[in-house]
């Protein structure tokens, strides 16, 4: 009985784990697709209202200003996503030893089956 309730309990956490990332992937696809569509508003903008030329609105920054603003807080969606702070902390490596010593045990019964 205890066995179903850890696999229960993995599969929620797995199952959160996969809405996570899917949230992330869809921020980011939201932030590609309005930055290219603001990005081509303003360029045209710039370019008509005060008659520069290409290379002189791509030196605006109110072209790259909404991409590094909103790029911050899609650098930090996919920290928290993708658990990136916590590589240096000693529960990470705890981790990831448990993670490589199981992979291990499985591969070293996967070979004693054969």
């Amino acid at each position: 009985m205890k066995v179903d309730f850890l696999e229960e309990e993995r599969y929620i956490l797995a199952k959160k784990k996969v809405k996570k990332i899917k949230d992330f992937y869809t921020h980011l696809f939201w932030y590609v697709i309005v930055n290219i569509f603001l990005s081509a508003v303003i360029l045209y903008g710039i370019m008509n209202d005060e008659q520069a030329t290409l290379s002189e609105a791509l030196g605006n920054f109110g072209l790259y200003s909404t991409w590094i603003f909103w790029g911050i807080g899609v650098f930090f969606h996919a920290v928290g996503t993708f658990n990136l702070g916590n590589i240096t902390s000693k529960k990470w490596e705890k981790e990831k030893i448990e993670e490589l010593m199981r992979k291990e045990e499985e591969k070293q019964k996967r070979i004693s089956k054969l």
